[in-house]
């Protein structure tokens, strides 16, 4: 088939290499426009078009597509493929390939519709998610589903362990969908189960000890990697990006032992993984080796 794609992050990148390998005709990949990034702020391209140009793939980011429509239309695409573009698509876009805009979600539809489907699911302590294959229309992720495919969420997942799963996932469906295209029924969505996966904000991430120790734990695995659940330690910003439920009680932030157990509002969580500001990320025994948090610390 003849086939725009459009991603951006890192997400989209296996979706587009399993387009290619599966022999379809990548006609132009769109992606949004490089970004400054990092101590210079110069600008970087996105993973999607750093990838596409090695694979020798036209490249478009325009900034809006209200004045693309006609230039979409000329490359007389068969479908296009959509996954974490960034852009909303008017109208004009959506109908213009022949068979349509299909987009790639990463939850169980209707559930998590919206930007952060992945991080909501662990926060949320769903016990599976997924990736659902839809035919687009105006409407935020509201479209009829083509194909879905469930898995469960591991009791101590990260989103970064799970988005690459999922990413993993949505590359073979696409291609599965694409090959059995005429023969798939589109099953509208149902309107009970909605739910928004809002974007995350940045007020989320700090740690509330108070909380029971279940909902501190998703927390810090449903941020991790990013932006990364914190708490201060003496002055320091300290990111906790890996942690497991455990027994024990105190007082709400205390640590119980030497195993960086620390007591919740009810119960406690051990953090396994950590991140001082301007350092990166550890394992818990390296982590102490530079910054002991003797038993009895009241961790803010």
């Amino acid at each position: 088939m003849r086939v725009i794609f459009m991603g951006t992050p890192e997400f989209s990148v296996p979706v587009l290499e399993a387009l290619v390998a599966a022999g379809h005709e990548v006609v132009a990949v769109y992606c949004q426009p490089p970004r400054p990034a990092g101590r210079g702020k110069k600008e970087r391209p996105s993973p999607v078009q750093a990838r596409a140009e090695a694979l020798g793939l036209e490249v478009r980011h325009p900034v809006s597509l209200k004045s693309e429509a006609e230039a979409f239309a000329a490359l007389n695409a068969d479908v296009a493929v959509v996954v974490a573009y960034g852009l909303i698509l008017p109208q004009a876009i959506l109908a213009a390939p022949a068979r349509g805009c299909l987009n790639i979600h990463a939850s169980l539809l209707p559930r998590w519709r919206g930007a952060a489907p992945i991080h909501r699911a662990i926060m949320a302590g769903d016990a599976q998610t997924g990736v659902c294959i839809m035919q687009m229309e105006a409407g935020l992720d509201t479209g009829p589903v083509l194909l879905c495919e469930a898995t469960g969420i591991g009791t101590q997942e990260t989103t970064g362990a799970l988005h690459d799963r999922l990413s993993a996932m949505s590359a073979r469906l696409i291609v599965e969908a694409l090959k059995r295209l005429d023969a798939l029924v589109p099953e509208p969505q149902p309107e009970t189960g909605v739910t928004y996966a809002a974007k995350i904000d940045k007020a989320e991430a700090q740690v509330d000890w108070s909380r029971p120790a279940p909902e501190v734990d998703r927390l810090i695995r449903g941020l991790s990697p990013f932006p990364g659940a914190w708490i201060e330690v003496n002055g320091v910003r300290v990111k906790l990006l890996g942690s497991v439920l455990a027994t024990g009680q105190g007082a709400p932030g205390e640590v119980l032992d030497s195993e960086l157990t620390v007591a919740c509002g009810t119960g406690a969580v051990r953090l396994l993984r950590l991140q001082r500001a301007g350092k990166g990320a550890q394992d818990r025994g390296e982590f102490l080796r530079g910054m002991a948090l003797p038993v009895g610390t009241v961790l803010g």
